[in-house]
């Protein structure tokens, strides 16, 4: 194959097939299957040590699976050396070459393939990126933002069949790492390759990606469009780690084709068939924040809405765009209201009785009943863990 026809057109598929990674004492990834299609932009989203960061290091090369495939464009590649993927990987460390101008970073690897127009290819990929007027300063003359973008040009400009994103915006302040967003999507637009982006931002996330996977301890919980995944939550953890969710412990108590009526204490909680992973016993329910509206009195009975109350409220914090309550309902404990503010002011204060209510199609009901503690708020890799669990034996 001639190096000129080692580009790629378009982005191509991956495909994971019964993978597993196993270190001594610990099991970073369980049999895992997935599949990516050509010139998507996907995310593999999760807490730190539920093993995405592995899986992407197994895509790139950088670790060999304990079992399984991995095949690219329908080529199994499960065995090649990294640098023989079509992968490039844009890591949160630019690892730009200081001595070399902006140019000559993204023609370097242009150069060790000896492709033509090496120079040119570089410019043009500059251009997409919007920095050509800025082609000849050195690494240390740009932002982090701009310095981010070289990496991005330096590894668009192989045209990798599967581009890897691991956390690449994690060192970037607020404002610029949403501008990076938006423009790391266009280019994925514009360039049409497969990207798997690597992140914890649940906002990262869901601005970017056409698909999300929400992974926890190895295995994913649930995949699927970002509103699909936020508005309708399959797990306790997919309604927690995506965002905020009010959750109830209730008792089905009957209903009809449409719609459960369910039973707790102090009130009753009506959950649409469609949208509930269980139809009997006990089990949860889930409302988000943002949903809920407060009362000042009791609002009248409402065909196709949900009512709570009364309870006190806790907490105000005025967060700019909406205020948010938290409510302390009896027997049930907090609840979180996220009000938008389209009036000055507040619209209740600390220590006001309140009501809650929400439509009936914005509940969801979920497959299990419990988060375990700390699942959420684990600091460690998937090596660490792993050494740890040696340690321990």
């Amino acid at each position: 194959m001639a190096a000129e026809n080692s580009f790629a057109e378009a982005g191509a598929d991956l495909e994971l097939i019964g993978i597993q990674k196993r270190f001594p004492g610990f099991t970073a990834i369980e049999n895992l299957d997935l599949t990516i299609p050509a010139g998507s932009f996907f995310a593999l989203l999760g807490p730190s040590g539920c093993g995405k960061t592995t899986t992407l290091r197994l895509v790139a090369g950088l670790e060999d699976p304990s079992a399984g495939r991995i095949l690219i464009g329908g080529q199994d590649v499960t065995a090649l050396k990294p640098h023989k993927r079509p992968v490039n990987t844009v890591f949160q460390s630019y690892a730009l070459f200081p001595h070399m101008t902006i140019l000559e970073n993204v023609a370097f690897g242009l150069r060790r393939r000896k492709i033509s127009n090496p120079l040119q290819k570089a410019d043009e990929v500059l251009r997409l990126v919007e920095l050509d007027q800025v082609a000849d300063r050195k690494p240390a003359q740009l932002s982090g933002g701009q310095q981010q973008r070289v990496a991005l040009a330096r590894a668009v400009v192989n045209r990798p069949a599967l581009l890897l994103l691991d956390e690449p915006l994690g060192a970037l302040d607020l404002k610029l790492r949403r501008q990076m967003q938006f423009e790391l999507k266009q280019i994925q637009q514009e360039v049409g390759l497969t990207f798997l982006h690597v992140t914890h931002d649940q906002e990262e996330a869901m601005t970017m990606a056409d698909t999300v996977a929400v992974m926890n301890k190895g295995r994913i919980e649930q995949m699927g469009a970002p509103e699909e995944l936020y508005e309708l939550p399959k797990t306790v953890f997919v309604a927690n780690f995506l965002g905020q969710s009010n959750l109830f412990t209730v008792d089905v108590d009957g209903g009809n084709d449409q719609t459960l009526h369910t039973v707790l204490p102090g009130g009753k909680i009506s959950v649409p068939r469609a949208r509930s992973e269980r139809t009997q016993g006990t089990m949860t329910v889930g409302v988000r924040p943002e949903k809920l509206r407060l009362h000042t009195s009791a609002p009248a009975d409402e065909a196709g809405v949900n009512t709570l109350g009364p309870g006190t409220i806790t907490d105000v914090s005025f967060i700019g765009v909406s205020t948010q309550y938290t409510v302390e309902l009896p027997a049930l404990g907090s609840v979180e209201v996220f009000a938008q503010n389209v009036e000055a002011g507040p619209a209740a204060r600390l220590g006001d009785q309140v009501w809650l209510s929400w439509h009936v199609e914005h509940t969801f009901g979920l497959a299990d009943d419990h988060l375990e503690t700390g699942s959420l708020t684990t600091e460690f890799s998937t090596q660490a863990i792993a050494t740890q669990a040696t340690l321990s034996e």
